[in-house]
């Protein structure tokens, strides 16, 4: 058949060198087109006689990416419509033989008779890494950027090409438990000392040395096929094996707690698989693929954490009627440890930035901060020293507000304080240059409300980074009541220049992500006010998945911000919007006994000095509650559902009021700006993969038990009425 993803061709000597690369695409995938052409190329060179041998490469930078997501998701379409139609056998026997069809072709490359190489010539990631696994000999370039490994159960997914089956007979079990569970890519010579590469050479002779392998006699048999082979460090019942597997457990329930389905399946496949001769083993591994892609938790990680995320970083929300707009100079008033690395992250990505103090000293601080993140970097090897002192040429620290005066887009980011920012307002809207848009960093206060101070309130905005900055992806684009399109497109533009993953919210007091995430820190507290012991209100978040403790990220926060802004709530909305016993307790910490939480070292926790110990809960924590609940008679899967729900209800009350209005923007904005759980696809997908009926019943219970806090907005009654969630009704 003519393909249209790979070129053959071969030379004299009888070696067939296959290129690949994917028409219409950046990067090579394996979609349905390619494994068809790849099955009739293995097919017809196995045939061949006079085909001695196989080369394959990538005519692209990378060599693959892997599969192509899509097709995994239509293969799972396919399983539940053939579940309704015809029933769970039949629909589990198409599953698993349309995702072992991929396991299947790469075992007739291993089993041809025929050698192949593997000419890497660039990042070869999931199943693309697995086409090279299969091949009799492995050979890449020499680029220290090249990047391998099965970055793939980030999604939800595991390799299920052969991947948990080869990687544990090249590499000891140990060692090749890390290499699947964890996720982490690997350069070429890590890779190279695993052995999952056999030889590095330099990019131009990169063809040419594989072809020498096969030329000089290289054998078409993979080492699990021959005769009397054993494990690197022996059977999994030996010594070693048992200690691998210990560890491996061990690791598994540290980090997951036992929630994410592709993990643990990765475990149970090696355990099983190498305990098996490879064509069983294989099995094995597509038996475990098969379960794991029909899953809930997969479906929702993958729609949410790689089809959405995609979405909002393809600026899905820019107004169409404005044209491209690029950020060249940026303004920044405000030189605290936020407005610092915000200047920090524009200047690394080109752009030149006006960095404003009340005080000149602040100002050299702040654009040294962004010479101490390049310092650590440097000594880390991602970065050079050039890239540093042009990125802090960029940076202009200065007192004078003249400096924003040719700029095209301004950000406010001092401290919450309604006064303190209409000051700064009222010095900078007579110097905006016409078209220039101006943005608040604003955690809390509505846009709407800050805007009152401009003359002309479409240019004002909101832009909420969270920090750390640099680390942190997700950015809350706010829209005033009378926000412009042309704001809007600055806003998602400049973004998009410093790779930010922008969701879109409508104005309210604290917008989305703070009103999610504070939820979840007020109920530890209250969990720690109702006599819960306090390591086990932190626990018990861990558990549910969360990334930190409650009590932890109020330290992170700040126990004397927290208190700032109850009273900045209570100030505007009276007394009935905060919790009185919240309240008194943050006034105990942090003005009778002075704990303000990380910044002195001083919180929920103890700090020791840097470097000098892991923090420890405060000991006094004790004397502040109340009572004091046996640990023994409380329900662990309570605490832990509680954590959860609380947060995805003040989400669905966020679409109920339209502050959002787009679950892909909540899901998106939970995972990456507050760490709600990935295995739940995003704390709207929670509600939809739980019921919305089920749901309600669990909010109603706890409304009853602890309050308010948990009623149901009457919006999810009415989709529990029509049977609906979020993804249909949105």
């Amino acid at each position: 058949m003519p393909v249209k993803n790979f070129r053959v061709e071969t030379d004299v000597d009888g070696v067939a060198l296959v290129t690949w690369n994917n028409q219409g695409r950046s990067v090579n995938v394996l979609d349905q087109t390619s494994i068809d052409e790849l099955e009739e190329i293995v097919e017809q060179t196995t045939t061949d006689t006079s085909v001695k041998g196989i080369v394959i490469t990538s005519g692209k930078e990378a060599f693959s990416d892997g599969s192509e997501i899509s097709m995994l998701q239509g293969m799972y379409k396919q399983y539940v419509r053939v579940l309704k139609e015809e029933g769970e056998i039949p629909a589990n026997q198409m599953l698993f033989d349309q995702s072992r069809r991929l396991s299947l072709a790469f075992r007739s490359i291993e089993t041809s008779g025929k050698p192949w190489v593997a000419a890497i010539n660039g990042r070869a990631l999931g199943s693309g890494f697995e086409l090279t696994l299969c091949c009799h000999h492995r050979v890449a370039a020499d680029n220290p950027k090249t990047q391998l490994g099965f970055p793939e159960i980030k999604l939800g997914l595991f390799p299920g090409a052969g991947g948990t089956q080869r990687v544990p007979r090249i590499v000891a079990l140990q060692q090749a438990m890390q290499i699947l569970v964890k996720g982490d890519t690997m350069n070429v010579a890590h890779a190279h000392a695993l052995r999952l590469i056999d030889a590095i050479v330099p990019a131009p002779n990169l063809v040419r040395e594989a072809k020498n392998w096969i030329k000089g006699g290289g054998q078409a048999l993979a080492r699990w096929d021959e005769k009397g082979f054993g494990l690197p460090v022996g059977p999994v019942y030996s010594h070693a094996g048992k200690m691998a597997f210990r560890a491996a457990n061990a690791m598994y329930r540290r980090e997951s707690y036992d929630n994410y389905p592709a993990k643990r399946a990765i475990l149970a496949s090696v355990y099983e698989g190498v305990q098996l001769p490879i064509e069983a083993a294989l099995r094995v591994e597509s038996r475990y693929f098969a379960n794991v892609l029909r899953s809930k938790v997969t479906q929702g990680m993958v729609r949410t954490q790689f089809l959405s995320m995609a979405e909002l970083q393809a600026g899905r929300r820019r107004p169409q009627d404005v044209p491209p707009t690029k950020v060249k100079k940026l303004g920044l008033i405000g030189a605290g440890f936020m407005g610092a690395s915000v200047g920090y992250v524009s200047a690394r990505a080109g752009i030149e930035v006006a960095l404003i103090a009340r005080h000149q000293e602040s100002a050299d601080k702040a654009k040294a901060h962004a010479n101490s993140v390049f310092n650590d970097l440097i000594q880390k090897g991602r970065a050079s020293e050039s890239d540093r002192d042009e990125t802090l040429s960029r940076i202009i620290p200065t007192t004078d507000y003249a400096a924003i005066m040719d700029c095209d887009l301004v950000i406010e980011s001092v401290f919450e304080d309604r006064n303190a920012k209409a000051g700064v307002y009222a010095k900078a809207q007579p110097l905006l240059k016409k078209g220039a848009i101006f943005a608040s960093n604003t955690s809390t206060l509505p846009i709407s409300t800050l805007a009152e101070s401009f003359t002309e309130q479409g240019i004002f905005i909101g832009i909420h980074f969270f920090s750390p900055v640099e680390k942190m992806k997700l950015v809350e684009v706010i829209l005033g009541k009378k926000t412009g399109n042309l704001a809007l497109a600055t806003a998602l533009d400049y973004l998009d220049q410093i790779s930010k993953i922008p969701i879109l919210v409508n104005d309210s007091r604290s917008f989305f992500a703070n009103r999610c995430v504070r939820r979840f820190v007020s109920e530890g507290v209250e969990m720690f006010l109702e006599g819960v012991p306090p390591a086990m209100v932190e626990n018990c978040a861990k558990m549910a998945g969360m990334p930190v403790g409650p009590l932890s990220l109020a330290d992170e926060i700040g126990l004397d911000l927290r208190l700032k802004v109850m009273r900045l709530t209570e100030a505007d909305l009276g007394q009935n919007a905060i919790d009185p016993a919240q309240k008194q307790l943050m006034v105990e910490l942090v003005e009778n006994q002075g704990r303000l939480g990380r910044k002195n070292r001083k919180g929920f926790y103890d700090y020791p000095e840097k470097g000098k110990g892991s923090k420890t809960l405060w000991r006094g924590l004790t004397n502040l509650q109340r009572k004091h609940l046996d640990s023994d008679r409380i329900e662990a899967e309570e605490l832990k559902q509680r954590f959860l729900v609380v947060q995805a209800v003040e989400a669905a009350r966020t679409i109920d009021e339209r502050v959002v209005t787009d679950p892909r923007d909540a899901d998106v904005g939970s995972i990456l700006g507050f760490g709600f759980p990935p295995f739940t696809g995003g704390v709207l997908s929670y509600i939809d993969l739980m019921g919305t009926t089920n749901f309600i019943s669990v909010c109603e219970m706890f409304e009853g038990k602890y309050g308010p806090r948990f009623a149901p907005p009457k919006l999810l009654q009415q989709m529990a009425e029509k049977h609906e969630t979020f993804y249909k009704s949105f």
